[in-house]
């Protein structure tokens, strides 16, 4: 790009130190020729300033809501795999036998072929590998020009279910590895920017959302698992409170006491659209 009588060359040289990475004028959206102009404008954005959120988040003209939420989870889980690293020397099988944030949740991991059980941190890197495979599938994503301008409603529908496995890798961090996620966040932001983005583009409901942030404290509590499901963990019932006054009949249940609830009807039930599909990973009564 010509800006004046300079050429702009945008290329990290060999040698370049990182302090002097990219040291080039931003570029509009407009202006960038790449498949990947929103992926790198995303970048552009966080590098310029990460803590602002808004305008990180902010939805560009003429770009479709659809790839720019598919573009900003691509990026959030590239971040994430730092705080993966950050996590791996304190975080272990022997430490964190159970992924779990608050005492009264467990989380399975949906990546086997039964949803099972996974220590803390094999729960987090099969999550981040899960989301990149979706992510990157030519089935739901093709690797295509088209599919960085438009993305179909069917393959939209997987961002969701990936965005609450992803929200629990933060929670887990906070509950059990507070030093690291203050040190991880401080430097990225990226917990307020994902609690910003699923409450702006409606992708997970804000209750679900138990990392106590400035805008979302009240939420937390020590019977939210951040999902919404009751889960069922060696065999053992828990109760769930009376939905039957909500309007949608497939409400999950959340969790209350450690006991049988009265005069309901207790089913594991995982819905399975097709052999691919990612929409429940846990075991969970349903009224």
């Amino acid at each position: 790009m010509d800006t004046g009588s300079e050429l702009v060359v945008r290329r990290i040289n060999t040698g370049t130190k990182y302090r002097d990475f990219y040291s080039w004028p931003d570029e509009e959206l407009d202006e960038m020729e790449s498949t990947l102009a929103i992926q790198q404008f995303i970048q552009q954005k966080i590098r310029r300033d990460f803590t602002d959120i808004e305008g990180i988040l902010e939805l560009p003209l003429k770009v479709d809501v659809n790839v720019w939420n598919y573009e900003h989870l691509r990026q959030f889980c590239m971040q994430l795999n730092e705080l993966c690293v950050m996590l791996q020397p304190v975080c272990n099988s022997e430490t964190c036998s159970q992924m779990t944030a608050t005492a009264s949740w467990i989380f399975l991991c949906a990546v086997h072929k039964e949803p099972k059980e996974c220590c803390a941190i094999d729960y987090i890197r099969h999550t981040l590998d899960g989301a990149a495979s979706i992510l990157n599938s030519n089935k739901y994503f093709p690797s295509s020009l088209l599919s960085r301008v438009n993305i179909k409603d069917s393959s939209v529908n997987k961002l969701p279910s990936t965005c609450r496995r992803v929200y629990r890798i933060f929670s887990h961090a906070y509950f059990h590895h507070k030093t690291i996620y203050d040190d991880f966040e401080g430097r990225t932001m990226l917990c307020h920017r994902f609690d910003r983005w699923v409450k702006k583009f409606d992708l997970i409901t804000p209750d679900l959302l138990i990392v106590p942030l400035d805008d979302n404290s009240d939420n937390l509590s020590d019977n939210s698992d951040g999902d919404g499901y009751s889960t069922l963990i060696n065999n053992s019932v828990i109760e769930a409170p009376n939905y039957k006054d909500q309007e949608d009949e497939g409400q999950y249940a959340t969790v209350s006491e450690h006991s049988p609830q009265p005069n309901s009807t207790v089913e594991p039930d995982i819905d399975v659209e097709d052999e691919d599909s990612d929409e429940d990973d846990e075991t969970t009564i349903r009224e």
